[in-house]
């Protein structure tokens, strides 16, 4: 009889209906052979010279249990959302010390124990917070806190990090409590080394280009301590993130102490980083002189929603539509074109962030400008538009020689990896993507409450139809689909909002929804 249901369930999703309000005998909402479909063609051209816990064999298996399926007109929008989901699962790793996400896909000189690097960390664990099975996350996230500091030489201060805002946001998804009760404090004692290492007098941080991850880039230098947006937005971000972990924990001490330090921090941003002349947050030179060049990294501020709501800050953003700012064919530049050092630093040799795209960048940007879109009054002249453009010209990115891949940057008028064939840079899981859609472009924003809030930047009549399913959130199966006919699914026209197989909530429009969760 288990058969026979789950048979039908199948049946019943192809042809896209159910029996009343609910598909509860379902397993999905959308029909798996999608993703089935893709990761056979994945599989078909890849040559998998490296396994890793997850080999392409068991591929279809685990992505079907463990991630949301996602649909939409969009052909590389979708395509790319499987194919990242797809490279995400081949840096799996299982080690004596847990389970583990690597950055680079083979063996690299300057990472730690098991290839392990915290370059892209905060990135990692947005994107793997939406998976089913928590333990991958949970156990990479304990790695760092717990294994990596008891090596010879611990890697987790190599590169800066928002390793403290991005457990937060994962805790957003699962409302796992005793998970923040566990981090909370090892959390606390690193925030604390952070400050022992990289903060000056003046309670702004320094950092090194190179331990940014962004090495070569216009501003900075590898033995320079320049005072960068970079580490002190992260910064800002880890002490919010602090703030609330010990409010829900109700540990009072602490959550006066991250609140007084973000206030601070947030004040000395705006003002020691934000250049009047130039509009734009930009680097600043230990002899107090502003670096003199717009770059990528000024975005991030909003990834944490730290700048204040005013017009003067959001005019920054004008920049990111601009030809002569980041505007560039095959993608956000790091540096503006305009700059007479862009890109002057080589080609491929070292790793140059001096107007290169790099998809690690974009992940922060295009984060960046979803808050700026959905929680400021203050937009300037973006619009979901822009988002969307700008994520389908990150979609379209992920190509080389006809077929989807992922390296790590590129030549922003052709599109050229500009690693090559270096085969450290395949499936570089150094970004985000697939979070940006079902966070960002669907707009399932976790909250800590038991409502349920999306808010999409899919523009107006851009599409007629899409669906987010199976999306395991607060206990929860989540489904989100929109029908502008009611001919796609055949579940009438609209909004249409599921939890557990029941309707939550259904509009005639595609707007920002908020509704409370069962039980």
């Amino acid at each position: 009889m288990k058969k026979i249901s789950v048979i039908l369930g199948l049946i019943a999703g192809l042809f896209g209906f159910t029996a009343g309000n609910t598909f509860a005998q379902q397993k999905h909402l959308l029909n798996p052979n999608k993703l089935k479909s893709y990761v056979g063609y994945f599989n078909a051209i890849d040559t998998e010279t490296v396994k890793n816990y997850i080999t392409n064999d068991h591929a279809y298996e685990w992505l079907a249990n463990n991630v949301p399926l996602f649909e939409c007109p969009d052909s590389a929008i979708q395509k790319i959302y499987y194919y990242r989901w797809w490279t995400f699962r081949k840096h799996l790793k299982q080690t004596p010390d847990g389970f583990i996400f690597t950055e680079f896909i083979t063996p690299v000189s300057f990472t730690g124990v098991y290839n392990s690097s915290s370059s892209a960390l905060g990135h990692q664990v947005y994107e793997g917070r939406w998976l089913h099975d928590p333990q991958y996350i949970n156990q990479y996230i304990n790695f760092w806190l717990y294994a990596d500091p008891k090596q010879k030489k611990p890697h987790l201060h190599a590169f800066s990090s928002w390793i403290d805002d991005a457990v937060y946001n994962y805790y957003l998804v699962n409302l796992n409590k005793p998970f923040i009760r566990q981090a909370l404090i090892p959390l606390n004692l690193d925030y604390n080394k952070w400050e022992t290492e990289k903060q000056l007098p003046s309670k702004l941080f320094w950092q090194f280009d190179v331990r940014d991850a962004m090495e070569e880039s216009i501003s900075g230098a590898r033995k320079i301590k320049n005072i960068r947006p970079t580490i002190n937005s992260y910064m800002y971000g880890n002490a919010i993130a602090l703030t609330k972990m010990a409010a829900l924990l109700g540990n009072d001490t602490l959550q006066t102490k991250y609140t007084q330090k973000a206030a601070e921090l947030k004040k000395l941003v705006q003002d020691s980083l934000w250049s009047d002349s130039a509009s734009f947050f930009e680097v600043r030179k230990p002899n107090g002189n502003f670096a003199d060049a717009r770059e990528e990294l000024g975005f991030i501020p909003w990834y944490f929603n730290l700048p204040a709501d005013k017009p003067d800050y959001a005019k920054q953003w004008d920049q990111l539509t601009d030809t002569k700012g980041f505007n560039a064919p095959w993608g956000i530049t790091t540096a503006e074109r305009r700059h007479p050092l862009f890109r002057t630093h080589g080609t491929g040799h070292g790793c140059e962030w001096d107007g290169a795209v790099w998809p690690f960048a974009t992940t922060q940007t295009l984060k960046g400008l979803a808050n700026l879109l959905t929680n400021y009054q203050n937009k300037g002249s973006m619009t979901p538009t822009v988002f969307y453009n700008e994520l389908h010209k990150y979609a379209m990115s992920h190509i080389k020689r006809g077929v989807p891949y992922l390296g790590e940057y590129q030549d922003e008028k052709t599109g050229y990896w500009l690693k090559g064939d270096n085969p450290r840079s395949s499936y570089y899981n150094h970004s985000g993507f697939c979070d940006l859609v079902i966070s960002d472009l669907v707009g399932l924003k976790p909250r800590a409450d038991n409502m349920l809030e999306i808010y999409p930047l899919i523009p107006q009549n851009q599409w007629k139809w899409f669906a987010l399913d199976n999306v395991l959130y607060h206990g929860h199966t989540i489904s989100i689909l929109w029908d502008k006919t009611g001919t796609k699914y055949h579940k009438g026209k609209g909004f249409i909002i599921y939890a557990d197989g029941k309707v939550l909530t259904r509009s005639k429009l595609l707007k920002h929804v908020l509704v409370k969760l069962p039980g």
